[in-house]
């Protein structure tokens, strides 16, 4: 379980997450939505222990597996070797069965078993991207965050890795936060959603309680609809952004 209270992060002046209290349990995704620069990937940072923060965050347990959306790797290494990494932190020059049997199954696990031998620098970022997935998974945490982990995928893709790892958080019982942009992804592949606004928590709950038409009128400044789809999920429409206030100001008086 991963509790936060009263979490802020800041850069210089600037408040970037603002007293943000949240919970995320065993055996459920809870997906951070929100708009451009609301706070959610420095959110995401500060529960992963890799972004300085005021308040608190506490775990039930301690193997966290992070993975970020700009991940740098050196080009010389095969998508196993990547993958390994996750095992060990650096690679050396004996390596025990039981890291290169958990390496093997990751990316087996994610669909990319025949890409095992390639240089990452080879692949495509979707490729990449899911060579990535694997090397996360294959260290067994019991806390999985991710950032965008579907940005760099196409839409067959997309829904084979949130599928993935939903059956992964649900088979392994992992604590599993997630940003997202697509709302109807979260809708989909969520138990729970997050949404920020400004840098704050502007609510959470179900995804049929916080995926309405008004509340995501105030986060994204857009109108929408919302219906339902055949299996009973909410499916959002973007329908055209709200006009803006025109603030008019008083005409000089003539002289």
């Amino acid at each position: 379980m991963i509790s936060a209270r009263d979490v802020t992060v800041r850069y210089g002046r600037r408040v970037a997450v603002d007293g943000v209290c949240l919970e995320a349990r065993p055996g459920e995704v809870l997906a951070i939505l929100g708009a451009n620069g609301s706070g959610k990937t420095s959110l995401l940072r500060a529960l992963a222990g890799v972004q300085a923060c005021g308040g608190s965050v506490a775990y039930g347990a301690a193997s966290i597996g992070y993975m970020p959306q700009d991940n740098a790797v050196r080009a010389a290494l095969t998508a196993f070797e990547v993958v390994l990494l996750g095992r060990l932190r650096s690679l050396t020059l004996r390596v025990g069965e039981g890291d290169l049997q958990a390496a093997r199954a990751a990316l087996a696990e994610v669909g990319i078993a025949d890409l095992a031998a390639r240089a990452i620098g080879e692949l495509s970022g979707g490729q990449r991207q899911l060579v990535f997935m694997a090397q996360v998974l294959a260290a067994d945490p019991a806390i999985l965050l991710l950032d965008e982990p579907t940005s760099a995928l196409d839409i067959a893709h997309q829904l084979q890795v949130l599928d993935l790892l939903r059956q992964a958080t649900l088979r392994r019982g992992l604590t599993t936060v997630a940003v997202l942009h697509d709302l109807n992804a979260a809708a989909r592949f969520s138990d729970r959603v997050a949404l920020m606004a400004g840098g704050r928590l502007l609510c959470a709950g179900t995804v049929a309680s916080v995926l309405t038409e008004p509340v995501l009128r105030e986060a994204y400044g857009v109108e929408v609809c919302v219906m339902t789809a055949p299996d009973g999920r909410p499916v959002v429409i973007p329908l055209r952004p709200q006009p803006r206030a025109v603030s008019i100001g008083r005409s000089s008086s003539p002289r």
